[in-house]
């Protein structure tokens, strides 16, 4: 469906859940991949699972935390040592925990901004340099940007910020060809941070009968949107924050996330 022959894709959190198969799909259609996470086990399994996708591309893993923007400027460093450049950038990296306002600690809260906010920023303003003319950055957002769910005011906080860092990023930088747009997933099944926030079958089942869809999300449905918008289908959208949750935004949302937050605090 898509050709990504030739292009060198970056996906940072690029080693578990949602990001993970953006960069497994992005190497299907032809791409060299490079991944980065904290973890260096991680980062080598999953340069396995992309050279297992597709065994011609270049695929490379460098470990950093996004907090500490010169470990992000010398992973972004090793990574053009062997790209050269960066036609698309994905930038996933996210922390969350549930926790109520008044026993989240500063800490906690802190901890989550750093990584969700200034580590965004520290991601897109590292790979700023080294993108092509035209090139693409897609931030994987969460709802919890605009929709307000108990026991995420600190997710809350970070995502809206990275989100209106999306917007802020596509008017500076459009004039020079980047484009700029972030994916909001809404409740997506196998993935660490929706396990977190409703931890049995019975309470994702509860969320899946709250999507006007009436089912949750898989991975492979936010990976798709990213195909399109890093392609020339979409060389006309920028600054724009999608989401892609089976219409879960529509007021769902709330009413699920409520009902969850009611029980996690009765346990």
């Amino acid at each position: 469906m898509f050709d990504y022959q030739g292009k060198n894709v970056v996906v940072i959190g690029g080693t578990s859940g949602i990001n993970l198969q953006i960069a497994k799909s992005f190497a299907a259609q032809g791409a060299n991949v490079a991944v980065a996470s904290r973890s260096q086990d991680k980062v080598d399994a999953a340069v396995s699972a992309l050279n297992s996708v597709n065994q011609s591309g270049v695929h490379l893993g460098v470990s950093f935390d996004v907090r500490d923007v010169d470990a992000v400027a010398q992973g972004f460093t090793k990574i053009v040592e062997q790209f050269k450049n960066i036609d698309v950038l994905v930038s996933g990296a996210a922390g969350n925990f549930p926790a109520t306002a008044a026993k989240l600690s500063e800490n906690g809260f802190k901890s989550v901004v750093d990584i969700d906010l200034l580590g965004s920023f520290h991601v897109m303003k590292q790979a700023h340099q080294y993108l092509t003319r035209p090139g693409v950055i897609i931030q994987i957002s969460a709802p919890q940007a605009y929709i307000a769910m108990p026991m995420q005011s600190h997710v809350s906080a970070a995502k809206a910020g990275v989100d209106m860092l999306t917007r802020s990023l596509a008017l500076e930088w459009g004039a020079e060809g980047i484009r700029v747009n972030s994916i909001v997933p809404g409740p997506i099944a196998d993935t660490e941070g929706f396990n977190r926030l409703a931890p049995s079958e019975a309470l994702q089942q509860r969320v899946a009968q709250s999507v006007p869809l009436q089912r949750n999300g898989a991975c492979q449905d936010i990976a798709n949107v990213a195909l399109f918008l890093a392609s020339p289908m979409a060389s006309y959208v920028t600054g724009t924050v999608i989401p892609v949750d089976g219409g879960w935004s529509l007021g769902g949302a709330s009413m699920a996330m409520a009902e969850l937050g009611r029980l996690a605090q009765q346990q």
